[in-house]
């Protein structure tokens, strides 16, 4: 079997709007990821253009923030398998109220959604979906701090999921 795969999942990095750039615990984050995942509203090319040089892997998709290169860059939906799961990425996932259960409708066929969009951590799991926002890296807004996930996934197992706080 081999060793599992290193994932770090961002979104709503907002760059250069909310920051000039990444924090660098984030980049070293970067660095040590098997797979970048990054949810969207990334505003500026320029950093979809760094992670893809720096990223072992980067798996992404376009937000609500994203003009048209991005757009034209990256899918509104993405999917992929990593470490035995289904995952899917998208931006937004709509209100909260009853999210679990419209999202499992939406994507039966996936084991793991990962969403941006409101800049609050969720990690959360409905019949079989686990669902996870990381926050942002780089735009608190209400939330106390700014925030980003890493986890583990192989043998078919997500594990060590972790929420980080910058």
């Amino acid at each position: 079997m081999t060793d599992p795969l290193r994932v770090l999942i961002i979104a709503d990095t907002h760059v250069p709007k909310r920051a000039r750039d990444l924090p660098v615990r984030v980049w070293e984050e970067v660095a040590a990821a098997d797979v970048v995942i990054h949810a969207g509203d990334w505003v500026e090319p320029a950093l979809l253009d760094a992670l893809e040089e720096k990223a072992a892997r980067l798996v992404a998709v376009w937000g609500n923030n994203d003009g048209a290169e991005l757009r034209s860059r990256l899918p509104e939906v993405a999917r992929v398998e990593l470490g035995g799961l289904r995952w899917g990425v998208v931006h937004e996932t709509g209100a909260r109220t009853r999210r679990e259960e419209r999202m499992r409708a939406a994507h039966p066929d996936l084991d793991v959604l990962v969403f941006g969009h409101s800049h609050i951590p969720w990690d959360s799991e409905h019949d079989g979906l686990r669902l996870l926002n990381p926050g942002s890296p780089t735009d608190r807004r209400r939330e106390p701090s700014c925030t980003y996930l890493t986890c583990r996934v192989g043998g078919g197992e997500l594990t060590e999921v972790t929420l980080h706080r910058l």
